[in-house]
């Protein structure tokens, strides 16, 4: 589905901005709930992914349930309608009135990371007189074959309960009335585009839920966590396969009568209805390359900075013979790059430039470094079309 900008509008307002294609979202949002429903899976969307107040009131309006990592979010999740019982919390790192927060508001389960954690979150519900629902997030030491900042399932990762620690817990949970075990937990990591990977977790979780069986733990809840990745080099394509991800985890993963089965995807719903638009700011000649400076930085999306992830990028106001950029932004860091040798028309100073599948980690990582003050956004139901002057990403400017 192709995003169109409505480039009329856009010289009308001050850049850098974030714009969402509402539209699309919308597309994406209810193919993805359809699924879920005809499979019987419960869906908890990440916010970590994207924490925008009116695209999660757009979320949970479709019956997501809401996938957290800190307090905040478990916050932000119930002021944007999510219903506490389709709350799950997660995280390495909870402070006490997080966990505190999540029992005052009953939400639906913590996913606990370590012993340490456990004994806290019995302690805390003890104190308030009830028990708290929790599920063991498991180090499964499956490779999601993804980048190392990105990777989470391994041993040597301070997210979830390594093997040598599964007797610890069981023998921990006998004696902890507060704890109310609902299941098992796993997140291997983000941006998986191999979908053997989710193959070979299912094995995976077989072999680990068989052997907590053996020692009379059955999990009634079984979630797979997220981590399905786009196609970031094809920002207008119709998105992740959601139907064969399903089937996956459908056909190998071993359920007993009553599992359930939970998802928490994240990028994979939002990323590729974004982008940051942003403006030329200079054209600079250097000795072998021409720079094309940018209004927006690495304060606006730092994905390319951090993971030297790769984004589109699109001049929307020029139709001029193509040459290469290494296309940057103005703060003062030498890995402010959003893409080098970038093929783009000649781009001259105050053309609009799109950075494309940037709906996840983008926004919700903005920062004020340099003291830059948080950019605004748009969204596509709110910007009328303007059809005399428009971009498509065919590369053609209309009219």
């Amino acid at each position: 589905m192709k995003t169109t900008f409505p480039l009329g509008q856009f010289q009308k307002i001050e850049t850098p901005f974030y714009y969402y294609d509402t539209e699309r979202l919308d597309k994406t949002l209810a193919t993805v709930a359809k699924l879920g429903r005809e499979n019987g899976f419960r869906i908890h969307y990440a916010l970590k992914a994207n924490a925008n107040e009116p695209i999660l009131r757009r979320i949970s309006a479709y019956g997501y349930g809401a996938d957290c990592v800190s307090g905040y979010e478990v916050r932000r999740a119930l002021e944007t309608g999510f219903n506490p019982s389709d709350i799950v919390f997660a995280g390495v790192g909870k402070a006490d009135w997080e966990i505190e927060l999540g029992l005052d508001q009953g939400i639906s389960c913590f996913n606990s990371e370590s012993i340490q954690e456990l004994g806290v979150i019995n302690e805390l519900a003890a104190r308030k007189g009830v028990k708290a629902p929790v599920a063991l997030r498991i180090n499964p030491h499956v490779d999601a074959h993804t980048h190392h900042y990105i990777t989470t399932g391994i041993e040597e990762n301070k997210f979830g309960i390594n093997p040598w620690d599964w007797d610890k817990v069981i023998k921990f949970l006998e004696t902890a009335p507060n704890l109310e075990w609902k299941g098992l937990h796993f997140h291997i990591g983000s941006q998986i585009t191999n979908f053997d990977v989710f193959k070979g977790l299912c094995t995976r979780i077989n072999e680990i839920q068989a052997w907590f069986a053996c020692n009379n733990l059955t999990p009634r809840i079984i979630n797979v966590g997220g981590g399905l990745g786009i196609d970031y080099s094809n920002p207008d394509s119709d998105g992740p396969d959601f139907r064969t991800y399903f089937d996956i985890f459908k056909k190998h993963l071993d359920l007993q009568f009553g599992q359930e089965v939970h998802f928490e995807p994240g990028r994979a719903l939002v990323a590729q209805s974004g982008s940051l638009i942003s403006k030329v700011l200079y054209v600079k000649e250097g000795v072998k390359t021409r720079f094309a400076i940018l209004d927006a930085g690495m304060t606006e999306l730092i994905r390319p900075a951090l993971y030297q992830a790769f984004h589109v990028i699109e001049n929307l106001t020029s139709n001029a013979p193509a040459t290469l950029y290494d296309v940057v932004g103005p703060i003062c860091e030498s890995s402010d790059c959003f893409g080098k040798a970038v093929n783009l028309p000649e781009t001259r100073r105050g053309d609009l430039i799109a950075i494309r599948s940037a709906g996840a980690y983008g926004e919700t990582m903005s920062s004020n470094y340099n003291l830059r003050e948080k950019v605004k956004t748009w969204y596509s139901d709110e910007i009328p079309s303007d059809e005399s002057s428009t971009y498509t990403p065919s590369g053609k400017q209309a009219g």
